[in-house]
């Protein structure tokens, strides 16, 4: 019932979003009469101010269109080789006329970004993506709001993710790197694990970011909120059905308005002060503050439905059982063997000022990886950073990526690999693309 009055309430706000926002525009064009009057750009900015708390934020666009590589401008397209129900495997495919540049994209190593199934859509890793292309061919992984889902694609549970992920590292090749960031970090290194005990090639390297690979260690409030609840709790009171007015209608999800809630309780005084410095950034007149501003809130208020079995799962298997740590997680029978993994090598990062995967959780892999030589294993501690400091802004691009970008060349070729149990090495196959990186 309660997403019901949520939606009943977003249809009745709607058109006084609107009228805000033309409201607003009324007391700023420079043509409009209103625009002279006293307090006008007050008004204006208190009106706009309104339109964004009240109006519906639609999932973003990645809108890359072009990358600099060796300080030349490529053009970007993204491309969809995979459609599954619940996730769409996207890749950003460059190209260029350059043919010096063109032939170094050739050789780039290629990278499948996992991105998380946790409240916000893929378009949060923007920046991850944005600054990877210019050493790398990238794919990641664009979740669908499960509210578009109809009943008739069935369940999605977190062994279902993890045959995706699976998929979509069978499907780039034996010669991907896979990064995941955040909640992935556990269901990918399930993947990879299974992967390994049943004799596949795994992946080149895995990089893991800021994940609950042990939630035991440092808890967070995220943490303590899963581990204090029972499973039933969750199961009564956040889980709810999709109202009519969506394709999924009647589908069992988390809702995301009731993440986004979630998100801003964590931080208030946070929010609080940045929508009233875009206030007084409208009012003085701060375009640049004020844009910047938009961009940011209209990623972060854009959320998307979680499956309920999906959801349920984690917040047993992560939160609550501690199965990947404690050896007792089984996917379709088969146990989780993160030390049967030897082929990969792997990093994990962590940000100082993490207040969602706190400090070790991530670096748990490696006492899991046992069977990875410690030669091949690496931890980096972003100083200063947060959680989405790890993967966006101005510590990831000068701090946390050329940490990633050198680690990533270095088992980019075949030399650099880590061996597999019989010694054997995974050839680099050959490119069959003449005009595309």
């Amino acid at each position: 019932m309660l997403y019901q009055l949520y939606e009943t309430q977003r249809a009745l706000m709607s058109p006084f979003a609107e009228f805000a926002s033309a409201s607003a525009k009324l007391y700023s064009h420079p043509l409009s009469p209103f625009t002279h009057t006293p307090l006008a750009q007050r008004v204006s900015a208190g009106l706009d101010l309104m339109h964004r708390l009240a109006k519906e934020y639609e999932k973003p666009e990645f809108g890359i269109r072009g990358v600099d590589v060796d300080g030349v401008e490529v053009a970007v397209q993204e491309l969809v080789p995979i459609t599954k129900p619940f996730c769409r495997l996207l890749r950003f495919k460059r190209y260029t006329d350059n043919l010096q540049v063109l032939a170094k994209m050739k050789e780039q190593p290629t990278v499948l970004v996992i991105a998380p199934l946790s409240g916000h859509h893929s378009t949060l890793l923007r920046d991850t993506v944005k600054q990877l292309l210019k050493d790398h061919k990238v794919f990641i992984t664009d979740w669908t709001d499960a509210r578009m889902v109809p009943l008739e694609a069935g369940p999605f549970h977190l062994d279902d993710y993890i045959a995706y992920v699976q998929e979509f590292i069978r499907h780039v090749g034996p010669d991907v790197h896979v990064i995941s960031v955040c909640q992935p970090t556990v269901p990918v290194l399930a993947a990879i694990s299974l992967m390994a005990s049943n004799g596949e090639i795994t992946p080149r390297s895995m990089t893991m970011m800021g994940g609950p690979i042990d939630a035991r260690r440092s808890p967070t409030a995220v943490n303590n909120l899963a581990m204090n609840r029972s499973h039933s709790w969750f199961e009564n009171n956040v889980i709810y059905r999709v109202p009519t007015n969506f394709p999924g209608a009647g589908r069992a999800v988390y809702p995301g308005f009731l993440q986004h809630t979630g998100f801003v309780a964590m931080n208030p005084d946070r929010h609080l002060s940045s929508h009233y410095d875009y206030f007084l950034d409208l009012v003085r007149g701060d375009d640049d503050s004020a844009e910047s501003h938009r961009q940011f809130y209209d990623e972060y208020n854009a959320v998307l439905d979680m499956p309920a079995e999906y959801y349920l799962d984690t917040i047993k298997t992560v939160f609550q059982d501690f199965a990947l740590v404690n050896g007792t997680w089984e996917v379709d029978g088969q146990l989780v063997r993160p030390q049967d993994i030897q082929g990969t090598a792997l990093l994990t990062v962590e940000g100082e000022l993490d207040d969602i995967s706190g400090a070790g959780q991530t670096r748990a892999a490696h006492e899991l990886c046992s069977g990875i030589p410690t030669a091949h294993q690496y931890h980096y501690d972003a100083i200063g950073a947060g959680h989405y400091g790890i993967f966006s802004g101005r510590r990831w691009r000068e701090k946390v990526y050329p940490v990633v970008r050198d680690f990533i060349l270095k088992y980019n070729h075949a030399a650099e690999r880590p061996a597999h149990a019989d010694g054997s090495k995974v050839r680099k196959p050959r490119s069959k693309s003449k005009t595309t990186a």
